[in-house]
C-alpha cells in the first residue's frame, strides 16, 4: 500500500469552505479510482492559518497514477481549491505503509 501525503495552508475564514471541498467532492472523486484505499484529513490552526495534511492510500503506484498522472509527485488540486489555498507544498510525497492500525 501507499500512503500519499500533501499539505496546503489556508486562511481561517476559508478554512471550513476547504475542508467542506475535500469532504463532498474530492474524497468522493478518489472513491471511483480503482486501488483507491481510503483517506484522512488532518487540520491544525495556528497564527491565523489553517494547515490541512491530506493522506490518501493507493493499492499501488499504479492506482496513484490514475489519480495524479504519469508525473504523480504534482499535487492534484480542484479549480476551487486554489481559490481557498493561500500557500501549498508544491510535490506530494509518497510512502510504502509497512503497518496499518
Amino acid at each position: 500500500m501507499i500512503a500519499r501525503l500533501w499539505k496546503g495552508w489556508t486562511s481561517t475564514e476559508h478554512a471550513d469552505a476547504y475542508e467542506r471541498l475535500l469532504r463532498e467532492h474530492v474524497i468522493p472523486g478518489l472513491h471511483q479510482i480503482d486501488g483507491y484505499q481510503g483517506g484522512y484529513i488532518l487540520r491544525q490552526e495556528a497564527s491565523g492559518e489553517v494547515e490541512f495534511v491530506v493522506v490518501n492510500f493507493f493499492e499501488s503506484l499504479d492506482a496513484v497514477r490514475a489519480f495524479a498522472g504519469p508525473d504523480y509527485t504534482i499535487p492534484v488540486f480542484e479549480p476551487e481549491a486554489r481559490n481557498l489555498l493561500s500557500k501549498v507544498e508544491p510535490l506530494a510525497r509518497h510512502y510504502e505503509v509497512r503497518t496499518t492500525p
